[in-house]
């Protein structure tokens, strides 16, 4: 004996729930850069690199990408050398690699899934 059952697809829904993935994938991106400016850890001096040159691109946030860009030519250079003695009068906790208490492994390597699961909670509202 052959069941068949039909499965009904509500298009509408789903459409709507991806693209409130995408709004919360934004949102937690904007947070993560806001949780490291707040955090201080980023070097300042004349809070160029930190406030000007850091931003997201969402260029592909439709395709589940997002990119926290700094776009100074000396990036790379202070975010790989932790040894070096950062100004610690504008942002105290400076550093190198700067980012590494949001990677797997840091401190706050939960901070982007839990900001992500309560933002598309509410971009979903379900």
């Amino acid at each position: 004996m052959q069941v068949r059952s039909r499965i009904r697809l509500n298009l509408p829904r789903i459409r709507e729930l991806t693209d409130a993935a995408v709004v919360a994938l934004e949102k937690t991106a904007e947070a993560v850069h806001t949780e490291i400016v707040q955090a201080q850890v980023m070097p300042f001096e004349t809070g160029n690199m930190q406030n000007e040159s850091t931003f997201l691109d969402r260029s592909q946030s439709d395709k589940g990408l997002v990119k926290l860009v700094t776009s100074t030519p000396y990036v790379r250079r202070l975010y790989y050398h932790p040894e070096y003695h950062f100004q610690t009068t504008e942002n105290p906790s400076a550093k190198g690699k700067w980012l590494e208490d949001w990677e797997p492994g840091g401190s706050k390597e939960d901070f982007a899934a839990e900001a992500f699961k309560e933002l598309y909670r509410r971009e979903a509202d379900v």
